[in-house]
């Protein structure tokens, strides 16, 4: 490795003090000495002229959040690799790993392409397969697909150094998108099944997180709803069917919450919180 890219420095906190991107803070740690590149515009020519001067044979991205253009594409001798996480040709795009648990897949993975200037349409060159339990969450997937990923990624650099690397056409028929979360799509709607509201408060925990209007009786607050597990009951969606589990109807079937967050409150067990609400308290 002779450098590292990532997004700038950005104000972050309620303080919004500027603070270090996560890999900025690993490679000052990790890697001393190291160049470390930022750009808020990956296309910009001063940053690209910087880039080549590096003399790179070869560019690994990751997650990196900035469309590159092919001028960029071009630099390296052996083009660029991107690891991104999902089985392509399925689930391109901005949010591969919510996607896929909003749609309840039981199975997702990594996969290790050559990039194009399209949108994740490069070849394959690895790809590895990670099951989903049923309770698992968006940042537990996340970390799964981490470790994944790091064995994947070095067996390619080994091909690479070998100088034997190859790649397999994505079947465009097969191609889906995952165009990016946003916050308000986390809003629980108790009219909706059971099992599709159990996908929605996984797939946004921990991040946007998913969550709810609760009518206080002094009047609405916002409560996040980190987990969730599906039960057989039925009855009037929003309604409370069990206050001692905090159990609430859907549309169909139900859910028992687990954990929640009040507004300017830490995150506690739902039932505790409960318990501490008034009787009037209603979803």
């Amino acid at each position: 490795m002779i450098g590292v890219v990532t997004q700038p420095d950005r104000p972050k906190g309620r303080e919004l003090r500027v603070a270090s991107a996560p890999v900025k803070e690993v490679a000052e740690g990790q890697l001393p000495g190291i160049p470390i590149l930022q750009s808020a515009k990956a296309s910009e020519p001063e940053f690209m002229d910087r880039l080549a001067g590096l003399g790179a044979d070869l560019y690994v991205v990751v997650a990196f959040g900035q469309i590159l253009p092919q001028k960029l594409l071009d630099i390296p001798r052996l083009g660029c690799i991107n690891v991104h996480a999902s089985l392509l040709p399925k689930y391109r795009g901005a949010a591969p790993i919510q996607r896929c648990l909003l749609n309840g897949e039981k199975e997702t993975g990594v996969s290790i392409q050559k990039m194009v200037k399209q949108l994740d349409a490069g070849d394959i060159i690895a790809e590895a397969r990670v099951a989903i339990p049923p309770e698992m969450t968006y940042g537990e997937l996340e970390q799964a697909l981490c470790e994944t990923a790091k064995p994947l990624l070095l067996s390619v650099l080994e091909a690479y150094s070998r100088g034997v690397v190859a790649a397999a056409a994505q079947d465009f028929d097969q191609v889906t998108y995952a165009p990016k979360v946003e916050p308000e799509a986390g809003e629980i709607h108790w009219e909706k099944g059971a099992q599709e509201l159990h996908n929605l408060i996984r797939a946004f925990n921990p991040r946007p997180g998913a969550w709810c209007w609760v009518d206080m009786g002094s009047g609405k607050k916002r409560l996040k709803v980190h987990r969730a597990v599906c039960v057989d009951q039925q009855g009037v969606p929003g309604s409370i069917l069990s206050r001692k589990e905090c159990i609430v109807a859907c549309g169909s079937g139900a859910l028992k919450l687990l954990e929640v967050q009040p507004e300017g409150k830490p995150r506690m067990p739902a039932a505790d919180w409960l318990r501490g609400c008034s009787s009037s308290l209603h979803f």
